[in-house]
């Protein structure tokens, strides 16, 4: 049996990055959570904690952080079947994507008390990977199907649309939407794991184009470098129909929006304690997406 103690010390100076500020998070002192872990290393013979700058959990303390995540929903769940006063601050880590965060899914997080939130930003053609490899226990995915050992909800799909600053037009699409000015008109993209851009140029004029682009990992800086005119993007139209009813973004091609399915995937095996927040997510998603 692990002690709590040093599992809450190991979880911390993972999350964290240091014995200093895991200290810090814990209200105790460095020395308190290097003993600590340094007694559950002894306990399980082996080193836990990559001593670095941040410190890096090894594989076993990676197996051993996502144990600690489940004894808390699990012992969540055992207070709920037994009429027991429930803590109001079980920790629960999911994986999103930023436009979902940006857009629709806080709306349902906040009807989801009793949690303490560890949202971990990826893409959701990846979101699925933090599930699979257990470091989560939910995650928003486009993934339709059940993940092994997971449950399955659809959501519904989040509608995006290229739009750009009516100056940012006139510059660049002038005489239409063609492959000549896909080649020189800047894109805005998330990151490198983020297609949207490419899937949808490829899409309207009928092939790949080597599109170029700046790389800008925020869903309203996104939407902000559009307005100034930096480049065009993909934007969730929760974000910009406010802004292309007033003219300040024009959708490139109308009607030729990118719809992406969201499904919500959830750990079975904590999935009745995660019950809450499963209801609020699609609740959220049924109102909004």
């Amino acid at each position: 049996m692990f002690k709590h103690p040093q599992l809450e010390a190991l979880n911390a100076v993972i999350r964290t990055g240091s014995f200093e500020a895991a200290a810090a998070y814990l209200s105790v002192t460095p020395s308190a959570v290097s003993q600590r872990v340094k007694q559950l290393e002894e306990r399980v013979g082996m080193i836990l904690i990559e001593r670095s700058s941040p410190c890096r959990a090894t594989p076993a303390a990676a197996r051993m952080i996502k144990h600690r995540d489940q004894l808390h929903l699990l012992e969540r769940e055992l207070s709920v079947d037994l009429g027991l006063s429930v803590d109001n601050s079980t920790p629960v880590r999911i994986a999103v994507n930023a436009d979902s965060l940006a857009s629709w899914l806080l709306a349902g997080l906040a009807q989801a008390g009793g949690f303490f939130f560890d949202l971990v930003i990826d893409d959701q053609d990846h979101s699925e990977s933090w599930l699979k490899n257990g470091e989560v226990a939910g995650a928003i995915t486009s993934r339709i199907t059940p993940l092994q050992g997971c449950d399955c909800f659809q959501l519904g799909t989040l509608k995006y649309i290229a739009t750009a600053s009516p100056a940012f037009c006139q510059r660049y699409f002038s005489d239409g939407i063609n492959v000549d000015n896909f080649l020189k008109a800047p894109a805005l993209t998330f990151n490198s794991k983020d297609r949207l851009q490419r899937d949808w140029v490829a899409k309207v004029v009928g092939k790949p184009v080597n599109i170029p682009t700046h790389y800008i990992a925020s869903s309203h800086g996104f939407v902000d470098a559009a307005l100034l005119g930096i480049g065009w993007g993909m934007n969730p139209t929760a974000l910009v129909d406010q802004h292309i009813q007033k003219g300040r973004l024009i959708p490139l091609v109308a009607d030729q929006p990118l719809e992406t399915p969201l499904t919500w995937q959830v750990n079975r095996l904590t999935a009745r304690a995660l019950l809450p927040v499963t209801e609020a997510i699609c609740k959220a998603a049924k109102e909004l997406l």
